[in-house]
């Protein structure tokens, strides 16, 4: 027994010497030109590689240094450059025969940049294609044979940008890929996990291929996608001129057959803002979206965007388009009966400021809004109308100041009740505009009007107050004098946080007078002055 012990001892020792010097004996750096060969040959990319080390234990050959070209199109900088390259191969043949089979290529630290020119193609779409020899009048390609068991990539940093642009380019971190049964001419799965721009992660996980010859950016996928605490200003999905930011997380699916792209999931949103001017909302924001995506036309179709704010739900529909640098929408939002307490936190959000100290409460909001133009200077347009709600913390009564005069009372309460409230909107870069306005407060009246709202928040309305109760009579000539159309003309100035309003006496007065002009044979003895003074219960002297 000792016999075969030592014997047994001896041999394992050989086979460690064997080992040990079998990667002295093979000189593994005359296999350099042959792995840049085929690499080269397989990508369709010049490839050139760095000092070659064998290892007998894992059976691999590893080479420092790697790069692989860019498309002459896109410039000189290299495509994809790596810290070392792992090159598992066959090690049977690769010492009897010194011939090369590569099961396994793992890319150590690897930066690489994808960009995309104005015309829509990426810098990667001719990766792995080869012109066709059997015809070379139609300039066809035809895929390699290039297969490996395995593809990894591990701790990469991945670069997406615009060619020839000034625009920032997109930062992905720690990108790791794993690809099983690689094969530019068969489906293969694959894994991909990445920290995003701004903090958060993804994680996509399917299958792919076979790689399009034409065009590698058009190869068919199906994947899963998840994605946890994205910052949407800085995920290069959004331009950060349009003011939309805060946190998204998404789960979901996206299919492409390499013409047609398809995304349907759900969408979670925090902290979200959707003006330049807005502040990130407390409110969670949740949109269940079905997306088709025309890849060669560069446009979409949101077919379904159901957008619930707590118990409040509004639908997104409409197309969008990719121009230049920039995308182009076209949608409608249909907005019915949505309450009111569940919006106004997202006030805030959409750039919306009510009086200092305000906040309102109950109530339904319902609005037909088009939204259309470029992201960063997006116009929309549309009715809206808020019913039976009450804007907690202001006073309109007192704020409407000598307007209550005519009520015959000084009008208080700390709360505004508001019955109807309808307007067109118009919101654009250049401010917001508001047509035919109609505002029932019980314990007012009725106010009519129109303005505007500067993008810093200053106001500008012209208003007519039918101002109820009091002095009836000197009310009801008010109504009937000038222009026929009853009520107080005044003025909204100020700010959105701190608005005054600003009674029009020489609108009322004119009035008085045109009206008064009627009754007095000599016009030079028409006093409007006199007019007003006797609504108000007094007499010019």
């Amino acid at each position: 027994m000792k016999r075969y012990l030592k014997i047994g001892a001896i041999a394992v020792g050989i086979l460690l010497v064997i080992l040990i010097a079998l990667p002295l004996l093979i000189n593994v750096n005359s296999f350099r030109p042959k792995i840049e060969s085929e690499l080269t040959s397989a990508l369709g990319r010049q490839v050139t590689v760095g000092d070659l080390s064998l290892s007998i234990l894992s059976s691999s050959v590893v080479a420092d240094n790697i790069a692989i070209a860019d498309d002459p199109a896109f410039g000189k900088p290299p495509f994809i450059t790596a810290k070392s390259l792992k090159v598992g191969v066959e090690l049977m043949p690769l010492i009897f025969s010194k011939q090369l089979n590569v099961t396994e290529l793992k890319l150590e630290q690897p930066e690489i940049t994808l960009l995309k020119a104005a015309n829509g193609k990426w810098n990667f779409s001719s990766i792995g294609t080869k012109t066709a020899p059997a015809e070379p009048k139609s300039g066809g390609t035809s895929p390699t044979n290039f297969s490996a068991a395995k593809l990894n990539v591990k701790n990469g940093k991945l670069i997406v940008g615009k060619a020839n642009s000034s625009a920032k380019p997109q930062v992905y971190d720690k990108v790791n890929i794993d690809v099983e049964n690689f094969s530019f001419t068969s489906q293969f799965p694959f894994k991909l996990t990445a920290q995003l721009p701004g903090g958060g992660d993804a994680k996509i996980s399917g299958k792919a291929g076979p790689i399009n010859a034409e065009n590698a950016a058009k190869t068919p996928f199906e994947t899963a996608v998840k994605v946890n605490n994205m910052n949407i200003g800085a995920s290069g999905f959004i331009d950060p001129a349009s003011g939309i930011a805060g946190l998204a997380n998404l789960d979901g699916t996206l299919n492409s057959n390499g013409s047609h792209a398809k995304a349907v999931g759900t969408l979670t949103g925090t902290k979200l803002k959707f003006s330049p001017k807005g502040t990130p909302a407390p409110t969670t924001v949740v949109v269940k979206h079905t997306v088709d995506v025309d890849l060669d036309k560069e446009s979409g179709t949101l077919t379904q965007g159901d957008i619930s704010i707590g118990k409040a739900v509004a639908h997104l529909t409409g197309t969008f388009q990719t121009q230049g640098d920039t995308q182009v929408l076209n949608m409608k939002l249909d907005a019915r009966d949505m309450p009111g307490d569940e919006l106004e936190p997202m006030l805030p959000s959409l750039g919306i400021v009510l009086p200092s100290g305000s906040q309102l409460k109950g109530g339904t909001l319902s609005a037909e809004l088009g939204i259309v133009g470029p992201v960063d200077k997006l116009v929309i347009t549309g009715p809206v109308r808020l019913t039976n709600t009450k804007l907690a913390g202001f006073d309109l009564g007192s704020k409407l100041g000598a307007l209550s005069a005519f009520a015959g009372k000084a009008a208080s309460n700390p709360d505004t009740s508001i019955q109807n409230a309808s307007l067109n909107a118009r919101v654009a870069p250049e401010g917001t505009k508001a047509d035919n306005i109609n505002l029932t407060v019980p314990a007012v009246g009725v106010i009519t009007g129109a303005g505007t709202v500067s993008p810093a928040g200053a106001l500008n309305f012209k208003m007519v107050a039918d101002i109820k109760g009091g002095v009836a009579g000197g009310l009801t000539q008010v109504a009937s004098l000038g222009s026929g159309k009853g009520g107080i003309p005044f003025a909204i100035e100020g700010t959105t946080s701190n608005p005054h309003f600003i009674p029009d006496m020489k609108g009322v007065a004119g009035g008085i007078a045109q009206g008064a002009l009627g009754d007095v044979k000599d016009v030079t003895k028409a006093n409007p002055a006199n007019a007003i003074s006797g609504l108000l219960g007094k007499k010019q002297k």
